[in-house]
């Protein structure tokens, strides 16, 4: 056994622990990381990036088909082959050799295999050949593992093999018949993706499509959805699942009617990777999500004892946001704040603070690659009602811009501004329509500004652009 000390180690090579790793160096501290898969993690390999890649071909050639002029261009369909090409490019082939070499020039060891923390400040890591390395830390230990696909105790439904995100985006063929257990961002955009390359798609929307978002959104999506040869089930749950001796899988629904599928992805969450990373060396609980307060430090539950100051947690396994911007911001902030504390300067988590995550609880931007796109920030009208707000929305619909018109021939889209009435600032906003995830910061910062509805009126849209929306919100708001 090798024994190696660093001011930080980091368990988790994904985009968030790079980044606190990133920020530590530049501030001046040694780091080491530790992997026991891709370093580059979700994002880069199963998820933000091929997933888009996966639904970018099909959007481009809907938008041409949209046009005049140009769907006379068009004399095919999408080559399946090709997509699933620039769709493993984007994944780099599974390969993490980019990314090694990134690691590798910012001057941040890297430690493959598992790791688990041992006690106060240690962690030890085991290697694919058995050799273990023990990592102390004089500083920090930063918890960075992710979240996996959560499979329910479905009756039948592990023994069936079914896929998950990371089974699906890396599918080497379109399945014939594909069943989707799920109506969240992940479920809509694979039924988006697969049935635009040819798959036969039905979906089991037990909750509803995108349920978590206003609720136009999910409307307009379910349509156009349906539109595209998706079949959506509204309500439906499955109670049994079983894959017969050719492969295919049979899906028993709760109402006793079944469903046939070459594959089923199951969709409906997520797990932290907590499991075996010695949580109960320090008081925790294995398979736990991470407590974390405002500076990142992991905490206690009611009923676990305190977990010591120098642990901490960043991305989804803190379950604050599960989403890769959310993660590395704040992986940024932390990574500063842990160099602030070895310089003895001032930490500053008070709200929108240098070394705060405030946006997680008021900011956070999302964009669901469906068709249409999905883009939205801060709070939905039912959550800032929820949260004690005297709200006012307003509502408009973005085919009544010029600039849509000219984007597409029969755009159809709709945009939702919430009001904070006592502040006169905006705290949520919502876009669906073709293209709309490029409107998006324009709002974000808007919210994270909170920037006066008085001053917005002196931001004057460009025309003829979609983003003429801004100025027609804000005449139905009135002045």
């Amino acid at each position: 056994m090798t024994a190696e000390t660093y001011d930080v180690v980091v368990i988790g090579a994904g985009p968030v622990g790079e980044n606190v790793a990133d920020r530590v160096v530049q501030g001046g501290l040694s780091v080491a990381i530790v992997e026991r898969e891709l370093v580059g993690g979700e994002c880069s390999y199963w998820a933000c990036m091929p997933t888009k890649a996966l639904l970018r071909s099909s959007a481009a050639l809907r938008a041409v088909r949209s046009l005049p002029g140009a769907r006379e261009a068009v004399t095919g369909d999408l080559d399946v082959e090709a997509v699933l090409r620039r769709r493993d490019a984007f994944a780099s082939n599974w390969k993490d050799d980019g990314q090694v070499a990134w690691l590798e020039s910012a001057g941040i060891p890297l430690y493959r295999g598992h790791g688990r923390i041992t006690g106060g400040r240690s962690v030890e890591v085991t290697g694919e050949d058995g050799a273990k390395t023990t990592l102390t830390a004089r500083r920090a230990v930063v918890v960075a593992t992710g979240s996996s696909a959560l499979v329910p105790d479905i009756d039948g439904l592990r023994a069936a093999a079914p896929w998950t995100s990371r089974e699906t985006v890396a599918a080497k063929e379109v399945p014939g018949r594909l069943v989707i257990i799920g109506g969240g961002v992940v479920a809509s955009e694979m039924a988006t993706a697969f049935a635009s390359l040819g798959a036969s798609v039905e979906m089991l929307a037990r909750d509803g499509v995108l349920h978590m978002q206003e609720p136009f959104v999910g409307e307009r999506v379910s349509e156009a959805l349906r539109e595209a040869g998706v079949k959506v089930h509204v309500g439906a749950e499955a109670g049994a699942v079983r894959r017969d001796g050719d492969g295919t899988v049979h899906i028993t629904l709760t109402t006793g009617e079944e469903i046939e599928a070459d594959e089923l992805l199951v969709a409906i969450g997520r797990t932290p990777n907590t499991n075996d990373i010695g949580l109960e060396t320090v008081g925790l609980k294995p398979g736990s999500w991470l407590t974390v307060d405002d500076a990142m430090r992991v905490v206690a539950d009611d009923d676990q004892p305190a977990a010591d100051p120098w642990l901490y947690a960043i991305g989804d396994v803190n379950r604050r946001v599960l989403l890769t911007h959310q993660g590395k911001y704040q992986a940024r902030a932390l990574g500063d704040a842990i160099v602030a504390r070895a310089k003895g300067e001032t930490v500053d988590v008070t709200a929108w603070g240098r070394h705060a995550s405030t946006a997680d609880e008021r900011a956070v931007p999302q964009v669901v690659f469906t068709e249409p796109e999905m883009a939205a920030v801060g709070l939905t009208a039912a959550a800032a009602e929820a949260a004690g707000l005297r709200i006012r929305v307003i509502d408009y619909d973005l085919a009544a811009t010029a600039g849509s018109s000219l984007h597409a021939e029969g755009y159809e889209g709709h945009a939702r501004m919430v009001v904070d009435e006592d502040r006169k600032v905006i705290v949520g906003f919502t876009l669906v329509g073709p293209d709309v995830a490029e409107l998006l910061h324009a709002a974000t910062i808007a919210i994270v500004g909170e920037v006066p509805l008085d001053r917005l009126w002196h931001a004057v849209p460009a025309f003829p652009t979609v983003s003429e929306v801004w100025l027609r919100l804000l005449e139905a708001y009135g002045r």
